[in-house]
């Protein structure tokens, strides 16, 4: 009958590593939010430490391939060296009889130990019924059994070195999906066929090959073929081989990713100090630069937006707060100038006052000193009033917490505050309009109807600003004047005017009304009744939210101006 080649590819399947369950948890902790993203400075570091591994990984994924390769390879010769072996052994022990065909064991033997030393494999012979009849092996020595093996091959010895590299890349390489490994071949000592692999398959008539792993963990190649004439099945042969040659072949190619992994490690630490250079050299400039400013040398911090990441936003960052830093002292420099300027007046005319006071006889005259000298007495009061709150305003707006504000609800509750308990019970105006009278002079606050508008700020200093305004208009309105409050939006924004009936700011003012100490009042106020902190205080609050403040005059069609409108303009949420 006819012999049908099979090759039985013996591998055995790796089992899948566990799911770990805190995975998503784990990602959403380092990448889950804006202030956990992957950044150009993290790819950098990411990018270059991974190199050297990148380069690892897909050698030995390439060894992984190139080894089930070569095995194939190896298996395609050797089969045809076993069925070569099989034809000798099956032409020279098979002979005629006149009860048949039989095979003659010692001839058979004889040319399975002749061909054994020749070819560098161990044969053993199995009759039909599937018992052994020898061992080309059998009677040698140990020493003589490696001499054999060895006569095939030229052997090295492999470098601790890639021996490490090999029981790593075993080691990964059994923790992918899907990757094939040999299983081991099993040590056997038995003398039927049954016991041995690929051996009851060559007595069914089917050569077989198959690729293992031995005791030592070396490649070992297996195959068993028929003996025949004719149709006739007399017996089979069993030959195994180790794999040197493939681990030789393989220990070479992993001395070559050694190199080149060595290679690209060596790469990798220079590009780690180019690395290290790149973030350590710019934080070293702006630490130098934050010491000479700390230390009131002066100078700037250095402009590295440019590199468009963690230590560009950090360069961008230490600019605007020592910018910050330079208005804010600035600032205090000449708040405290103003202040002294301020004080300076009230206290020169109490002098001149008290002076005064001890030389003049007549007792209307020192009646009328002792009302100058109160007079200077309460404005120095109010002075160091308004000053202490305007100095203490900038540190509570820095240190007090944001909150969304219902600006509609904010400016009606400061209507009522206007109002007496009869006009608080009486319901608004249908029309979005709500009327007050402060003495004789009317306010009116028109808002959008049935629209809820909010801002992000602090309640109580935006009303301090409304009120500042409020009072500001109405000193300045004539009697039984309009007072006229509207707030609508434009887009993003909140506009909220105060517009009032009265003679205007100069056109040379409209920006000097809102400096520090700045008094521009009514003539029918006396002076000294104000700080000049008031519009000051509003610009400070409004520029805190993010907002604007500015003072224009109202003009009727032949350019008479009918009033001053002050507006704010607000961020809407």
């Amino acid at each position: 009958m006819g012999t049908a080649i099979k090759k039985n590819r013996w591998f055995r399947l790796s089992a899948r590593p566990p799911e770990i369950a805190e995975i998503d948890s784990l990602l959403n902790l380092y990448w889950g939010g804006p202030e956990r993203r992957i950044t150009g400075l993290t790819l950098r570091i990411i990018g270059v430490n991974a190199i050297a591994l990148v380069i690892l990984l897909m050698g030995i994924l390439y060894l992984g391939q190139y080894q089930k390769s070569l095995i194939e390879a190896r298996l395609d010769t050797f089969e045809t060296e076993v069925r070569l072996i099989s034809a000798a052994i099956s032409e020279d022990a098979i002979e005629e009889s006149s009860f048949g065909t039989f095979l003659n064991h010692d001839k058979a033997l004889g040319m399975a130990k002749r061909l054994s030393q020749s070819a560098g494999k161990q044969i053993r012979i199995f009759d039909a019924d599937g018992q052994q009849l020898g061992d080309s092996f059998e009677g040698l020595s140990p020493e003589e059994i490696r001499y054999i093996e060895k006569s095939n091959y030229r052997g090295h010895q492999i470098p601790e070195s890639i021996k490490v590299l090999k029981n790593m890349a075993g080691f990964i390489i059994g923790l992918l999906p899907d990757r094939r490994v040999l299983p081991y071949y099993p040590e056997i000592k038995s003398d039927k066929a049954t016991d041995y692999p690929n051996v009851p398959d060559a007595l069914n008539g089917q050569v077989s090959l198959s690729a293992w792993y031995d005791s030592r963990d070396k490649i070992f190649l297996s195959a068993a073929t028929p003996l025949h004439q004719g149709n006739t099945l007399s017996g089979a042969i069993l030959i195994t081989r180790t794999g040197q040659d493939i681990e030789d072949d393989i220990g070479g190619v992993w001395l070559d990713i050694l190199r080149i992994f060595a290679a690209t490690l060596i790469i990798t630490i220079l590009l780690s100090i180019y690395l290290s250079g790149v973030i350590a050299r710019p934080l070293k400039k702006l630490a130098s630069a934050a010491e000479d400013v700390r230390r009131g040398k002066g100078g700037e911090i250095p402009d590295l937006s440019h590199r468009h990441d963690e230590i560009g936003e950090l360069s961008i960052v230490l600019r605007d707060m020592t910018s910050a830093l330079w208005e804010r002292m600035d600032s205090i420099e000449n708040f405290a100038a103003d202040v002294a300027h301020e004080l300076k007046n009230p206290l020169t005319s109490l002098r001149s006052a008290i002076e005064t006071a001890f030389i003049v006889k007549s007792q209307t005259d020192r009646e009328r000193l002792q009302k100058v000298i109160l007079h200077d007495l309460d404005r120095v009061n109010r002075l160091i009033s308004d000053i202490s709150k305007a100095s203490r305003l900038d540190a509570e707006l820095s240190r007090e917490a944001f909150e969304t504000i219902d600006l509609t609800a904010a400016l009606s509750g400061l209507f009522d505050a206007y109002k007496t308990p009869l006009e608080r019970s009486k319901e608004r105006n249908i029309s979005g309009v709500d009327i007050v009278k402060i003495d004789e002079t009317e306010l009116r606050l028109s808002m959008l109807k049935d629209t809820t508008i909010q801002v992000w700020g602090l309640e109580t200093r935006l009303i301090q600003v409304f009120e500042n305004l409020i009072s500001n208009a109405v000193s300045f309105s004539p009697e039984g004047g309009v007072v006229q409050i509207n707030v609508s939006l434009q887009g993003p924004l909140v506009r909220i005017t105060v517009e009032d009936q009265g003679p205007g700011i100069p056109e040379n003012r409209l920006d000097t009304i809102f400096e520090r100490f700045y008094s521009e009042r009514p003539q029918h106020e006396d002076y000294g009744h104000h700080s000049g902190l008031g519009l000051s205080i509003c610009r400070q609050i409004i520029s805190a939210h993010q907002g604007r403040i500015f003072a224009e005059n109202i003009k009727d069609a032949t350019g008479n101006v009918k009033g001053a409108r002050f507006v704010v303009i607000l961020n809407s949420l």
